[in-house]
């Protein structure tokens, strides 16, 4: 990733708080956590409306972890088991210390991710209503 000025981070994120926000039907902006828990259920290929019991919440965090990791060479996809989860393999350690380096590196692959996986609804999202 290129080294981005602050402000076009923190816009950024904003803005895909917005889009999860209004994408949800939240009526606030949901925070890291709750993104990763998406982008876990995403992943996984099941409705948001499902019901998962806390482990499950906690597995699909991992698994949104490792797949925003995976595109790092982090972890690799090795395929889903009978139930269907995805499951990854460890290829090299994630080595940044510290809770907040570590939140933001993962708030910089989330908005990859989404600019990515979501490019046609980000752009149609912005022509008609600005970038929040």
């Amino acid at each position: 990733m290129r080294p981005v000025e602050l402000w076009e981070f923190e816009f950024e994120w904003l803005r895909i708080r917005h889009f999860v926000k209004k994408r949800i039907g939240s009526q606030s902006l949901p925070e890291l956590n709750a993104i990763l828990l998406l982008i876990g259920v995403q992943e996984l290929g099941r409705t948001r409306a499902e019901r998962f019991s806390k482990e499950e919440k906690t597995d699909l965090m991992h698994v949104a972890s490792c797949r925003l990791l995976s595109e790092d060479g982090y972890y690799s996809f090795k395929g889903l088991d009978q139930d269907g989860w995805p499951h990854y393999e460890m290829l090299k350690p994630f080595r940044l210390r510290g809770v907040e380096q570590q939140e933001q590196y993962l708030r910089e692959k989330i908005i990859d991710y989404f600019k990515r996986e979501y490019a046609d609804e980000l752009a149609a999202l912005e022509s008609h209503e600005g970038p929040c």
